[in-house]
């Protein structure tokens, strides 16, 4: 896996995600209630604030739970919640350990459809069926990794000219026309709620 990645649009933080499996993977699982970018610059940090030069699911399965929650909430924090993303970080380095021998690109090297791939990433913990999808398109777009139907598997994110999520993201303006879409989706949820709430007009 070597590709040129714009998630965190830092050029270090970018180039870590694009030759290593297991940072994308990790940059996804810490992309909730923060912001893209410093969800997907929270790998690099980590890997900087443990002295090495990638992450190692390995080492980070077998790392002291405090002493490892304690590295992502040095300030500046890797993410808005560091204790309880530190142990999500832990839970899914230590599944690959015992279901992938430690390694994040196993969990699609052999995959044999979309479908497959996209089961395989819903059982990573951390992951549901959405986080899934949009791995799964980042995967097929950007990385390469294209199974038959992965397109299909992926669903509304595998859509080619779409600007929904981190698989659409190349620049700065991609990353402007996703954040707008998500902007978009929020704001019709919020209306949906309130018509909901508000009950049938009389």
């Amino acid at each position: 896996m070597d590709a040129t990645l714009h998630l965190s649009q830092q050029p270090e933080a970018d180039a870590l995600l694009g030759r290593s499996p297991l940072a994308a993977m990790v940059g996804m699982l810490l992309d909730q209630q923060v912001t893209m970018e410093k969800a997907f610059a929270g790998p690099y940090t980590i890997a900087r604030r443990m002295g090495a030069e990638d992450l190692d699911a390995d080492e980070i399965a077998s790392y002291d739970p405090e002493a490892f929650a304690a590295l992502l909430a040095e300030k500046p924090a890797v993410h808005r919640y560091p204790g309880s993303m530190a142990g999500r970080v832990q839970q899914l380095c230590q599944y690959l350990v015992a279901h992938y021998g430690g390694s994040a690109s196993a969990v699609w090297e052999d995959a044999a459809s979309g479908r497959e791939l996209r089961r395989r990433l819903e059982e990573l913990p951390g992951y549901g069926k959405q986080k899934a999808q949009i791995f799964l398109a980042l995967l097929g777009k950007q990385l390469g990794v294209r199974p038959e139907g992965w397109r299909e598997a992926a669903g509304p994110y595998g859509e080619e000219g779409a600007y929904r999520s981190a698989a659409d993201i190349t620049g700065p303006e991609s990353l402007a026309k996703v954040r707008a879409h998500k902007q978009e989706m929020k704001a019709a949820a919020k209306a949906a709620k309130a018509a909901k709430t508000a009950g049938p007009a009389e």
